[in-house]
């Protein structure tokens, strides 16, 4: 596919996300090997992965803070469609916010694996959030926990969602290159650039290589030299329902929504405020006025 010659740098986090999500799959997949999801030996299963398993230290710092970076260039990758007027594509544009939430749901549902604090109490505070839900709030968060509380039973099916859903973001991602195929890329310009095309290979396929390269470079320094920079010491305490830590928080990719959620004082309202944090990416095509892209 013929894309524009003058595509930058922030063009490449497609392809990093990619590789990201790559990354995740095949981490995940050796971690899951040696994992248990049962309350009472979650935590030390992954204590065992990090102790005893050749290499398990580094699968599971990789895949931990993989997490991270594949937010990093989320964030990226969604703030430049929107700079750029890319959410023009509507197809390509709506699969992406699909995907930004799977992708969410799944980072979410996997903090709570290893069991420790914040695993237990951040899943405890976001399931509740659903109780906002007038009428049927109460029953459906009993319904997700499988019983009274975030226990084993919560624990086993957010493992088995926590599995599945990368294949289903897969998926999502071969649908949102399909429709990415069918326009093209945007450009810089946001002008139509059908005059001044390149091939994609080689001019392309090398500067996605050399992003990728980065990027496993500033993952590997992560893992190898600062491998908890990211994290929160609570969680390498096991889980406790009786003693909640003082500050509840989650990781840094969901600060914003525990800003939002923070901010407002009613329940309902924090809950409706946070999804339309996110779906108002949806409402981008309508908005847009001008004639020019960007």
């Amino acid at each position: 596919l013929p894309a524009p010659s003058n595509i930058s740098s922030w063009w490449n986090f497609g392809s990093l996300l990619g590789i990201c999500l790559m990354v995740q799959i095949l981490t995940g997949l050796f971690l899951a090997m040696h994992y248990t999801s049962d309350t009472t030996t979650a935590f030390s299963s992954v204590t065992h992965i990090c102790r005893d398993v050749n290499y398990g230290w580094l699968v599971r710092y990789m895949h931990a803070n993989g997490a991270s970076m594949f937010f990093i260039c989320l964030f990226l990758h969604v703030g430049r469609g929107m700079y750029y007027g890319s959410y023009t594509f509507l197809e390509t544009w709506n699969i992406g916010v699909i995907l930004l939430f799977t992708v969410m749901a799944t980072a979410f549902m996997g903090y709570v694996l290893p069991w420790g604090q914040m695993s237990f109490w951040g899943a405890t505070v976001i399931t509740n959030l659903l109780s906002a839900i007038p009428y049927i709030g109460t029953t459906l968060v009993e319904w997700i926990w499988g019983g009274f509380s975030v226990d084993k039973a919560t624990l086993t099916r957010f493992f088995a969602f926590h599995f599945i859903l990368p294949f289903i973001i897969t998926a999502l991602v071969i649908v949102h290159l399909l429709f990415l195929h069918e326009t093209g890329s945007n450009n810089p310009t946001g002008l139509n650039s059908d005059a001044d095309k390149i091939p994609f290979h080689p001019y392309y396929t090398i500067k996605d290589i050399l992003g990728i390269l980065i990027m496993i470079l500033l993952l590997m320094t992560l893992v190898l030299f600062f491998p908890d920079l990211l994290g929160d010491p609570d969680n390498y305490t096991p889980a406790n329902p009786l003693n909640t830590p003082p500050h509840i928080k989650p990781e840094w990719y969901f600060l914003f929504a525990y800003a939002i959620l923070r901010s407002i004082p009613n329940k309902l309202g924090g809950v409706l405020a946070l999804i339309l944090s996110i779906l108002i990416l949806a409402l981008l095509p309508f908005l847009h006025t001008s004639k020019q892209r960007t």
